[in-house]
């Protein structure tokens, strides 16, 4: 970054900022301490070199004399980074930890939803006991027992004969 500001680049404001000298100076800039007093701990080239540091990383102006900080270079940097990748599809009612953060109110959606999520717990031909299930359903939601329900009305999950046990629906799009 230079005093145009039209480069964007996070690395020399770290290096800036890593640096014990020129940290302590943009410190003394930022509390708007006395231009003659701060850094007087620095001799004169390492305070020029802090300085010229500072300044080439956008963190400070030359103002009359003295120094001020560009109250905005951090919040320019942020804008300028890139965000995180939103994830798409149904995965987009996830958490990042994969918890459900909401159900689709688009009926295929919510299904959609439910069979990925059906996969994901219960193997092809495996069958499961309630508890085991339960167990596995909970690294989706803490409301189990909706969310089991739902994998049984849509028929996504099966209970198997006993009552007692879950397997996915054979033949299913989940299958």
């Amino acid at each position: 970054m230079d005093d145009r500001h039209d480069h964007l680049d996070w690395r020399p404001v770290v290096a800036a900022l890593a640096n014990p000298h020129s940290r302590r100076m943009f410190a003394h800039i930022v509390l708007g301490d006395d231009p003659a007093a701060a850094g007087r701990e620095l001799s004169p080239s390492r305070r020029s070199h802090a300085l010229e540091v500072l300044r080439r990383a956008g963190l400070i102006r030359a103002v009359d004399g003295g120094y001020i900080e560009q109250s905005d270079v951090f919040g320019r940097l942020l804008a300028a980074a890139p965000g995180p990748e939103r994830p798409k599809g149904v995965e987009r009612f996830l958490t990042g930890a994969g918890k459900i953060d909401r159900y689709p109110s688009d009926a295929q959606e919510r299904r959609e939803l439910l069979e990925l999520l059906a996969r994901r717990a219960v193997e092809e031909g495996e069958v499961v006991p309630e508890a085991v299930l339960n167990d596995r359903l909970s690294a989706f939601s803490d409301d189990t027992a909706t969310l089991r329900r739902y994998l049984v009305d849509l028929e996504i999950l099966e209970r198997t004969p006993s009552g007692s046990e879950y397997a996915r629906v054979v033949g299913n799009r989940a299958g």
